[in-house]
């Protein structure tokens, strides 16, 4: 039973609509109320599969259990497992429909029993066992953090997945040290902007980084080598370091890691995150699966042994709801806080979609034209044209598949914060 006096609601209510700005417009953002129940609106995935899967419609607004905060969103972070669990290319996928998303940020509306240590109008992130793209969500307590009075919503719904990974491999699993040298794949994504900035906190780390060929003039100074995604990346960083390097940080799987295990030096760590080469078309293919299981290299323990090699994995998510490690992330949050309010790190916000764009945000994250964190900004108005097809009223229809090369003819001018 939530907490709620008549006048916190009211508080509650005036701070929203003073950090929205105006009044939602109709058929718009803001929650609604029909009959006795509350609704608001969410993106919900219907089934797994290709874009036409997603939509916007509204939904019964949820209120917080015993030990959790209801939040009211304003922004969400879109993350590439999110594309993955579009697809259903995850272990032990949920049922559909469901409301994606993992992280979000916004303002502390109501307190479940037993909750202490917030308060109504706190400003807050989280992560969210899904249901995050949402305007209103609930979770417990120990997935929320308060932010900074300076941090904006947008970089705080940019923090949580990407920093938090970022500083857990490289400190809590590969121990980095001053002097150590680091390759890290997708350079100019959201965790690869982050492990980048967190380097630079550690004197004389050298990063090497793979990226898209037009990233590399936007990122090239948050790296010390930065080379092609496509190229032969094994023989440039052998050319530079004879030896190879010390953490390689491999978000890609597939033939990867074969070639991750070849540049490490003698007691040196390498950690899977991600399995993005599995994710070539817009829905979900076996023969991609397929291929990118084949490629992996078969780990031979006794090798790794003579060669004094370490190879781990690394799953935030799995930490957080499955293997109960909430107290030692929180941890990480406020190590990292006190390094963004010392000036040292900061969110890369590539851009800002509505939730009525969720389509155009995903397909830009799938043809890897982001330079740091998609945005989900829940007040945001949606481009017309980009709307059309995501709100529940809209027909269905065959979503046409974009190449990695087009990508450019849809981007809208990046938003770098």
């Amino acid at each position: 039973m939530a907490k709620e006096g008549v006048e916190k609601a009211e508080e509650t209510e005036q701070m929203i609509e003073k950090e929205a700005g105006k009044e939602p417009a109709e058929g718009g953002g803001g929650s609604h109320r029909l009959g006795d129940a509350q609704e608001m609106r969410a993106v919900v995935l219907a089934g797994f599969g290709g874009l036409n899967k997603l939509r916007v419609t509204r939904k019964a607004m949820p209120e917080p259990q015993d030990g959790e905060l209801k939040i009211r969103v304003k922004a969400c972070g879109l993350n590439f497992i999110d594309l993955m669990v579009r697809q259903g290319n995850i272990d032990n996928p949920p049922k559909t429909p469901l409301v994606p998303g993992f992280e979000c940020s916004g303002i502390v509306e109501a307190l479940g029993d037993s909750v202490k240590g917030y308060e109504i109008g706190d400003r807050v992130m989280a992560f969210v066992n899904y249901n995050a793209w949402a305007e209103v969500v609930c979770t417990p307590v120990e997935f929320v953090y308060k932010i900074p009075d300076d941090m904006s919503f947008s970089e705080a719904a940019a923090f949580p997945m990407n920093f938090v990974t970022a500083y857990m491999m490289l400190f809590e699993v590969a121990n980095l040290r001053e002097g150590m040298s680091v390759l890290v794949h997708s350079a100019g994504g959201g965790v690869g902007q982050a492990v980048a900035q967190l380097c630079s906190t550690i004197p004389s780390v050298t990063v090497f980084g793979t990226a898209s060929t037009f990233k590399h003039e936007a990122i090239k100074d948050s790296v010390t080598h930065l080379f092609d995604r496509n190229a032969d990346y094994v023989q440039e960083v052998k050319r530079i370091s004879a030896e190879g390097v010390d953490i390689v940080l491999d978000c890609l799987c597939g033939d990867n890691t074969g070639k991750g295990l070849s540049l490490l030096k003698p007691l040196g760590t390498y950690i899977l995150y991600g399995s993005s080469n599995m994710v070539t078309g817009e829905t979900k293919s076996f023969f991609s699966f397929a291929k990118s299981w084949w490629q992996v290299e078969k780990v031979n323990p006794i090798k790794l042994y003579e060669e004094n090699k370490v190879i781990a994995g690394f799953s935030l998510l799995n930490l957080l709801f499955k293997q109960g490690r909430a107290g030692l992330i929180r941890g990480v949050v406020d190590k990292l806080l006190e390094l963004y309010n010392q000036k040292k790190i900061k969110p890369v916000v590539d851009s800002l979609w509505a939730l009525e764009e969720v389509k155009e945000a995903m397909q830009r994250i799938h043809d890897r034209g982001n330079i740091g964190k998609l945005i989900l900004d829940v007040e945001k108005t949606p481009t017309p044209l980009m709307a059309n097809d995501s709100t529940e009223t809209s027909e269905a229809g065959e979503e046409e598949e974009d190449h990695e090369g087009d990508s450019e003819n849809k981007e809208r001018m990046p938003f770098i914060q």
